[in-house]
């Protein structure tokens, strides 16, 4: 008979994130020599050769955007020298014109950057937006129609307009002149519009090359005003709203983006522009000195600037400014938030700033249940096909489209695999969403399958799209056929960057000012990662909605150094093993006047001591038997992910047997040491799975957890 495990020996194994950890090449020589030219440490040189910045002149280049000497937008967009023409004519004989704009915070800002800025220029302007609900994105028929009976004679979209062929062609039939401004995809065939101003037409070496529709908004309003003549008071609020736009967009920030960007989050805390100013207000972003945050009430009236202003990052805009922007979109009135970012009305600024919080909230709370809904929809009707497939389309009536990619964005983030999910919007049609990882293009994706799609769009990493509801299945399969040629099963799994290897005692608040030199961070130019091998847990506890707050120490000549973390909505990885490895961000935490440094965790995994015993030969879930005190299997039953399972271990046949039922009925079955397990609902039908894949291993993993519980019990 088997003695009973000692729980203190023999501790439940712990599911843990599972990730594809890519640690850049170390190139210390480079790194002094590229610190002592800088005058930067060498673990900030890293960062930087990481971006590919390995001499001082690209090193000064990027550390100084200003000192950029820039073309003229005039020489790189082949179309803007007409755009300026058009619209200064249609200014000069007051003829009307009307912006197409879109729902999502790029094409918000987008709309009200050149509204503001044409009606300061003398322009007879009006502006609409398609329905999120009834119409799906860009400009369609209807729209023109109405500009058309509304006496417009120029339409000029906006972050949206180079797949609308047949609206733009209808445009032109009835006598309407069309400049279309948009940085989405090349579609093969091009609307016969009068201009295009696209970013992804010019050269790719371009600085301009990676400017989102705010952007391309942006550089055509600078230029009709510099045409005109008349900038003043012009630029500065125009550069707030392409700050907020660029940043909420997710565009990369290189080029002129970071140059622009950078001094718009200077610019953004004092800016005039009362929505703005109420915006920052009711979103508790901190603009003041440290331990001022959200000093000010919700409704009490804001007259002046935010005095004292400090620069704000791209991270207070990429999580607390730009979602209250993109709720509206997403489930209320894009009216809501034109009226915020056009107003002069301080009053009518946050009246609207506080409507983009209660719809926020809305949203928050929608994208939970979904989230919840899709989960469960998962693991019951495609978790055993996962790892043939590559790809997750996920469809179920009664969602809301206005935000199933954000749902979209957390199954990626959860399952590693490209996801496209949808929503009815009627018996016949499906509209959704799509997002890739880094191996997967998701425009190509669409393309791809353009046959069986009615309107697509996106770009490498996101995209939106609709079709006949009876082309699911074909869909679904034209998508895994894509899938399986551009992706290999290492590749399941969410890829995590890291730049260098850091301990505890280099974590300090000169390290940290040193990292601003890489500000503002983002797409292309991504906050910094570092690790630190064999750290200590010594406190970690549950806070908020499912967040662990934790105490990391961490040992160096005979000192012990000790640094405090949050991990957001890592619930299902609690409590974490005592050694880890750590992949990490830093944060500054400003409370009751004292500044301390934090970590964002975002990775960890198994030191690899501990690791090596147990999967060097390969990464096999593993089971121990337990001891209990009659021949009958050990039985009970636990929670994953909001669902009901029963599992057992079968001691007594040979090999043992770990067995875990869900509620309809089909079984996965395991044996110890072995890499393939079986699932069905009888041996006769299951299929061989690889029980190293993180959906089966997750599950098992929680399985012993329980029945490692029961053992003990015993």
């Amino acid at each position: 008979m088997l003695n009973r495990p000692s729980p203190e020996l023999s501790p439940p194994l712990r599911r843990l994130p599972d990730q594809r950890w890519h640690i850049y090449l170390q190139k210390p020589e480079l790194a002094e020599k590229l610190a002592l030219a800088t005058n930067l440490s060498p673990i900030i040189s890293q960062l930087l050769i990481n971006r590919g910045i390995e001499t001082l002149e690209q090193a000064q280049a990027f550390l100084n955007p200003e000192s950029l000497n820039l073309p003229s937008p005039l020489v790189e967009f082949p179309d803007l020298a007409l755009s300026v023409e058009l619209l200064q004519d249609a200014i000069a004989n007051q003829t009307k014109i009307a912006i197409c704009g879109d729902y999502d915070a790029d094409g918000m800002t987008s709309t009200a950057l050149l509204w503001r800025s044409l009606r300061s220029l003398g322009a007879q302007v009006d502006y609409a937006i398609p329905s999120r609900m009834h119409e799906g994105y860009g400009i369609n028929q209807r729209i023109v129609e109405e500009f058309k009976n509304e006496g417009v004679e120029l339409i000029l979209t906006v972050d949206n307009g180079i797949s609308a062929f047949e609206p733009i062609a209808r445009a032109r039939e009835l006598g309407l002149k069309v400049i279309i401004t948009d940085h989405h995809d090349i579609p093969q065939k091009l609307p016969p519009a009068n201009a295009i101003l696209n970013p992804k037409l010019i050269a790719e070496s371009s600085p301009y090359r990676g400017v989102a529709g705010v952007g391309v908004a942006y550089i055509l309003a600078v230029s009709l005003a510099q045409q005109l003549g008349n900038t003043k008071g012009l630029i500065q609020p125009m550069l707030a709203l392409f700050t907020l736009g660029t940043i909420a967009d997710l565009a990369p920030l290189t080029g002129v983006n970071r140059r622009w960007v950078k001094r718009g989050l200077k610019l953004l805390p004092k800016s005039q522009l009362p929505g703005v100013q109420a915006l920052i207000q009711v979103a508790g972003v901190q603009a003041q000195g440290a331990g001022e945050q959200g000093s000010r009430g919700a409704g009490e009236k804001l007259s002046s600037p935010i005095p004292n202003p400090k620069t704000l990052k791209p991270e207070d805009i990429g999580f607390r400014l730009g979602p209250r922007i993109n709720a509206i979109g997403r489930i209320g009135d894009p009216q809501t938030v034109i009226e915020l970012l056009t107003t002069d009305d301080m009053g009518i600024a946050l009246a609207r700033a506080i409507q983009c919080e209660q719809v926020n909230t809305t949203r928050q709370q929608l994208c939970e249940q979904i989230e919840q809904e899709a989960i469960a929809f998962v693991e019951a009707q495609f978790i055993t096909s996962l790892q043939q497939d590559r790809v997750l389309v996920v469809v179920q009536p009664d969602w809301h489209h206005g935000v199933i990619g954000i749902v979209a964005s957390r199954l990626v983030e959860r399952y590693g695999v490209p996801v496209l999910i949808g929503t009815y919007e009627n018996d016949a049609q499906i509209r959704g969403s799509a997002r890739g990882i880094p191996e997967f293009n998701v425009f190509e994706a669409l393309e791809y399958c353009h046959d069986l799609l009615g309107k697509f769009g996106g770009h490498k990493a996101a995209g939106g799209f609709s079709f006949p509801a009876d082309n699911l299945q074909e869909l679904r399969s034209r998508l895994c056929e894509f899938a399986n040629q551009c992706l290999e099963p290492q590749h399941l799994k969410p890829l995590l960057q890291i730049d260098a290897e850091a301990n505890f005692h280099q974590i300090n608040q000169e390290l940290y000012q040193q990292l601003d030199a890489l500000h503002p961070c983002g797409i292309d130019n991504p906050d910094p990662v570092f690790w630190t091998s064999n750290v200590k847990v010594i406190e970690q506890k549950i806070v908020g909605k499912g967040h662990i707050k934790i105490t990391f120490s961490q040992n160096i000549s005979q000192q012990e150094y000790v640094i405090k973390a949050i991990a957001w909505r890592w619930r299902d990885y609690y409590p974490l093993p005592r050694q880890l490895d750590i992949a990490y961000k830093l944060r500054e935490n400003n409370f009751n006047g004292k500044t301390t440094l934090e970590m964002e965790l975002i990775g960890v995994r198994l030191p690899k001591g501990e690791l090596q015993e147990e999967s060097k030969q390969s990464p096999v879930p593993q089971f121990r038997l337990f001891y209990t005190p009659t021949p009958k299997p050990l039985r009970t039953s636990f929670n994953y992910q909001q669902r009901q399972y029963t599992c057992a271990i079968y001691q007594n046949i040979s090999p043992p047997e770990l067995r875990i039922k869900n509620s309809e009925g089909k079984v996965l079955m395991m044996q110890p040491g072995s890499k393939i397990g079986l699932l069905g609902t009888s041996r006769e039908d299951a299929l061989e799975i690889d029980l190293s894949l993180p959906p089966y291993d997750h599950i098992i993993q929680a399985a012993l957890q329980a029945l490692s519980v029961m053992s003990t019990e015993l």
